[in-house]
């Protein structure tokens, strides 16, 4: 909004021309953002505690997290103003990668408000905690990931097939479905990313700050992707594809990842505020439509590091435990299972590992994987 407005003033006064500059459009969002993040957050937090609005603990979850149930939970509010204002202040608005990006995070965040408000309504009627019936779920998921990735394949957002994508560590091979007779494949292809991402970092999101600061992480990782791959010299140079436009997303990118540092404020140990499913599929949403939107859906693994282990560990201990349990019976599975608990930083918990030790030695490990991601532009 900021370029359509102020940019077309640059001939009476010149400092204008600096909204030109992707990198100073997203540096101004980040900032935005971060303050977006101090100015609401308060103001949401005292509202969900007046209407005790309070995190639903999940069974399972280690003892030293039933204290938690009187901490407020929706704070994904304070992380929607914190992408969307920025977002649309600093971006270009005929850019529809970024619109994309939007659409998907909004998507998704209206998804986990319905699953956090039904959990909530459950607990106050005294009903089983479950929130939205994960049939449903999955179904609000893969209707967005079917709606992208036929938008995708149907309107190309640059001059390279709409349905197709990269693979690190080799460059010119774009890999096109078509191509082998095959393109149905890619709308499947683009809603198991968007459910999978969506749903690793739902998973992730059990300890104070470990979601917000690992998103914070990958976006970032994305971030500088999608500015070299929205330039002709940085892509030609680093031997990655050229996207035309893609580049305003690294204005969002960078807002996501004010807003995650913003809402660490308030989550940080002991957490202030819970994101919830709310801003827990938001994020998600936004790093698989990022990813999507980039056609670099393979590099999530390697940027996304952390949210994979988490969710593969729960993939092992429920695969473990059913056939366990269905060889050796339930006592036995009970007691031999794959971790001591699931997600992965449950099990690192059950070990003695206090819950900080446990944030920051993932956060370790996701700058590690982000630097990986890195290398991949030169690595190639």
């Amino acid at each position: 909004m900021l370029y359509e407005l102020l940019y077309p003033l640059r001939d009476g006064f010149s400092p204008f021309r600096v909204f030109t500059y992707i990198s100073f459009r997203a540096a101004g969002a980040a900032v935005t953002a971060l303050l977006v993040a101090f100015v609401v957050g308060p103001a949401i937090i005292r509202w969900l505690q007046q209407m005790q609005i309070h995190q639903v603990v999940r069974e399972g979850t280690p003892d030293t997290h039933a204290g938690k149930g009187t901490t407020p939970t929706m704070g994904g509010f304070i992380i929607l103003l914190a992408v969307f204002v920025p977002t649309l202040l600093w971006m270009r608005l005929n850019n529809r990668y970024v619109w994309l990006a939007l659409i998907a995070t909004l998507w998704m965040g209206a998804i986990g408000f319905l699953d956090d408000y039904l959990k909530l309504r459950q607990k106050r009627a005294g009903q089983k905690n479950e929130g939205l019936v994960e049939r449903w779920k999955l179904a609000g998921q893969i209707t967005l990931g079917v709606a992208l990735g036929l938008y995708l394949w149907k309107y190309p957002l640059n001059p390279l097939p709409g349905a197709s994508t990269t693979v690190p560590f080799f460059k010119s091979i774009l890999i096109v479905p078509s191509m082998l007779g095959l393109a149905w494949v890619y709308v499947p292809f683009v809603t198991f990313v968007m459910t999978a991402v969506s749903n690793s970092v739902n998973l992730t999101d059990g300890l104070d700050g470990l979601a917000s600061g690992l998103v914070a992480i990958a976006i970032m990782t994305f971030a500088v992707f999608a500015y070299a791959m929205g330039r002709t010299d940085a892509s030609q140079y680093l031997g990655l594809f050229y996207l035309r436009g893609a580049g305003e997303l690294t204005v969002f990118c960078t807002a996501i990842a004010g807003a995650c540092l913003g809402f660490l404020w308030f989550n940080a140990k002991p957490a202030q505020v819970f994101m919830g499913d709310t801003g827990a599929l938001a994020l998600g949403g936004a790093l698989g439509a990022v990813a999507i939107l980039l056609k670099s859906e393979f590099l999530f693994v390697l940027a996304g590091g952390v949210f994979v282990a988490e969710t593969a560990s729960v993939l092992i201990q429920r695969t473990v435990f059913k056939y366990r349990k269905r060889k050796h019976g339930i006592e036995y599975a009970k007691a031999n299972r794959a971790f001591r608990r699931a997600p992965l930083h449950h099990h690192f918990e059950m070990k003695g590992w206090p819950e900080s030790q446990v944030v920051v030695r993932f956060w370790i490990i996701g700058i590690l994987c982000a630097f990986v991601a890195l290398s991949t532009m030169k690595l190639r």
